[in-house]
């Protein structure tokens, strides 16, 4: 993470370029973008978009149910976390306390759920909206990687990861012993 001070003297703070960038008139483009795109892909699936599935054939029918599934996902993952990352901005919250509870924003790259094939077919909204869902997606995910990296420096003396079964067991063996 790069920081840079400024020249007023030694009690001055370092400045992160990922906290200007978050904090920035950039991350208020993203978070109109982010919840625009969410108030569209509302009204579409709402209506046009209900329409426009009665009328597809059996295979693009459940191709649409599964693309609108996978769309509302994707835009509930990211409006959580533009929500969470507005609340450190306006000071509601620590970047600290951002980095515990953004454990419940699950943000993973997610993939189209139908073939290229059969997305072709798809009414062009529901694609252009799924698309651009996963750019956005794909911007957040790496500015969250940047935010929430740990410092160069821990990289080399962090433990391996454990595995995820022996965390769920660790888990239930905590639970059971209470």
């Amino acid at each position: 993470m790069g920081r840079l001070s400024d020249n007023r003297g030694e009690d001055s703070q370092p400045v992160s370029f990922v906290e200007k960038l978050a904090g920035s008139e950039a991350f208020g483009m993203m978070f109109k973008e982010g919840m625009g795109l969410v108030e569209e892909a509302a009204a579409y699936l709402d209506g046009p978009g209900r329409e426009e599935a009665k009328e597809l054939p059996r295979a693009e029918a459940l191709a649409y149910a599964a693309e609108s599934m996978r769309l509302t996902t994707r835009l509930m993952q990211i409006a959580s976390w533009l929500l969470l990352q507005r609340a450190v901005n306006q000071g509601e919250l620590t970047r600290t306390q951002a980095a515990s509870d953004r454990h419940r924003v699950k943000l993973h790259q997610q993939e189209l759920a139908s073939a290229a094939d059969i997305f072709q077919r798809l009414p062009e909204r529901l694609r252009d909206l799924a698309l651009h869902s996963l750019r956005l997606q794909a911007r957040i995910i790496h500015l969250d990687q940047l935010i929430y990296a740990m410092p160069e420096s821990t990289h080399a003396r962090s433990a391996p990861a454990a595995s995820p079964v022996q965390e769920q067991l660790a888990k239930l063996r905590d639970a059971f012993a209470q």
